[in-house]
């Protein structure tokens, strides 16, 4: 049978009322799917016959519930319930008899469709469809089809059983206080969390699916009374301005989000914390849950939001304000510190002390290697162990790269192909890029390092000045829908100075009165102090 399809690739047909027509279109859609199961029954009253047909995934639908709710109630109850037996004999009475077979055939089919969608069925999750690529979609989701003789529409019972981890702990984004769940690859359970965390009919959910294969459920959630209307709809309209055939993670699409491709810098944030994904929704922000993926994305976003961890919020003021100096530290160590001793070594040493430069040169005393070379050889040997140390389950990749990293080092040492300080500064480096709280984001450091390490062995000091200019013209020129990339550090004055309380010093939650810029406007107070009356002061 031959089957339209229109130019998104989705089925172009209206569900027939010849139930034989729709079992042709659906097994040849499924042909050779051996986990599909359909069973198309007969129910038979008064000598007239009525086709049913019941399909589903095995794997991914409950086929207990199924049979619980569709076909017992179908088979036993309805059949004996004796309500077509009345209505067929008034038909045939008003209607000469002649006609009566017809008659009662419709009246039946009318009157088993209601059965299955209002009376006997014991989910509460029910929908209707009467287009193909609805139907085709929900069983793809998980869903079952009903499908009766002489309708116009199809019942859609939600049957999803779909395979999934627990919620478990962050894996990436630990620490010490806060809530102790994460996102897993179910989509329900994702929204679910999020929703467990906003308790507020105003948090909404605008659900769609991306991937013409694939056909992955996204949904974008946001609190309707502080989200702008132009985000929004810019975020819907990237979604809807491509087509691609498969998406699996959330981490594919953020590639298709991001404006500047070619920028090292991720211009959307991802989190696999519920807390800190419904803390964006708070501010006005806007997050993409995608079906299969253990993360949510998070839109806009600023470079400082990807230094902002969750315990910041949970601990001390003074506490969360030292955590993300030395966040801010650690994030120039890792991109500054190899080149700049490469730099100094190779061209500027007298401006190191006598002693500091005495070591260097009796720790290089028989190292054959020029300094550029010890330290990309280092460089690249400990990155080599931190990607073996991920790809090696479990405990053996800790132990890889704690063991491996020190007979490495050690080794090197002693066979003179690079020198103790060397050793040292890789190692600083490689721990202070761990300090940054976005994976993410921290290998973007990790890679513009090599950058700086190859201009500071070229043109010393001059190369690192011009590599730091050229990043804050890059960044300075990047956006994230409409947001300016490096604010408030440029753009601190479009929202009087607010975003200023939560940049590197945090200051105490209960002088954290207005919500950031991401919240429309006249929405933007979040804290008030009440009197014990009860009446609003410091408004």
């Amino acid at each position: 049978m031959d089957i339209t399809y229109n130019e998104k690739n989705e089925i172009d047909m209206t569900i027939s009322r010849d139930l034989d027509t729709n079992i042709q279109i659906m097994e040849t859609l499924f042909k050779d799917a051996d986990d599909m199961v359909w069973k198309r029954f007969e129910l038979e009253r008064n000598g007239t016959n009525l086709g049913i047909y019941i399909l589903y995934i095995d794997g991914m639908s409950d086929g207990e519930m199924v049979e619980r709710t569709i076909t017992r109630p179908l088979l036993y109850e309805w059949r004996n319930a004796g309500l077509t037996a009345g209505f067929s004999s008034r038909n045939a009475g008003k209607n000469g008899g002649g006609n009566q077979k017809s008659q009662s055939k419709a009246a039946m089919s009318n009157e088993a469709f209601d059965f299955i969608f209002h009376y006997q069925t014991e989910s509460v999750d029910m929908s209707k469809a009467d287009q193909m690529e609805d139907v085709l979609a929900a069983i793809l989701n998980g869903d079952s089809a009903v499908f009766v003789d002489g309708q116009d529409q199809a019942a859609i019972l939600s049957s999803k059983k779909l395979p999934g981890r627990s919620i478990d702990s962050p894996k990436k984004e630990g620490g010490l206080k806060g809530p102790g769940d994460s996102f897993n690859e179910n989509f329900r359970t994702n929204t679910a969390l999020l929703r467990r965390k906003i308790k507020d009919p105003k948090l909404k959910e605008k659900q769609g699916y991306i991937g013409q294969r694939s056909r992955t459920v996204y949904g974008l959630m946001y609190l309707d009374d502080l989200v702008e209307p132009d985000l929004l709809s810019a975020v819907e309209e990237r979604l809807d301005s491509f087509a691609i055939d498969s998406i699996f993670d959330s981490g594919m699409l953020v590639h298709l989000l991001e404006e500047k491709w070619y920028s090292p810098f991720p211009q959307v944030q991802t989190t696999e914390r519920p807390d800190k994904a419904a803390s964006a929704i708070s501010e006005g922000r806007v997050v993409l849950v995608v079906d299969n993926s253990p993360e949510v994305i998070i839109l806009p976003c600023t470079l400082n939001s990807f230094f902002q961890a969750s315990d910041d919020y949970y601990n001390r003021f003074g506490v969360a304000t030292f955590a993300r100096l030395i966040r801010y530290l650690a994030a120039f160590i890792t991109i500054l510190l190899p080149g700049l001793y490469i730099a100094v070594a190779c061209f500027y040493p007298q401006i190191l002390p006598t002693e500091f430069l005495l070591a260097i040169v009796g720790a290089r005393n028989n190292v054959t290697f020029p300094i550029v070379a010890e330290v990309l050889l280092m460089e690249f040997l400990f990155e080599l162990l931190r990607e073996a140390g991920i790809r090696l389950p479990g405990q053996m990749g800790n132990t890889i790269g704690v063991v491996g990293g020190l007979i490495v080092g050690q080794a090197a040492v002693e066979a003179a192909l690079v020198s103790t300080i060397v050793v040292i500064v890789v190692a600083l480096t490689a721990i202070a890029s761990f300090a940054i709280p976005n994976e993410e984001f921290s290998s973007t450091f990790r890679l513009l390092k090599f950058l700086m390490i190859i201009l500071g062995a070229v043109w010393g000091l001059y190369g690192i000045m011009l590599g730091v200019l050229v990043l804050l013209i890059h960044l300075a020129s990047m956006e994230s829908f409409g947001i300016p990339y490096l604010m408030p550090a440029v753009a601190g004055s479009a929202d009087d100075g607010v975003e200023y309380q939560d940049f590197v010093i945090r200051k105490p939650i209960f002088t954290m009165r207005e919500r950031p810029i991401y919240t429309q406007m006249g929405q933007r107070r979040r804290f008030r102090q009440k009197q014990n009356e009860g009446n609003v002061i410091n408004k």
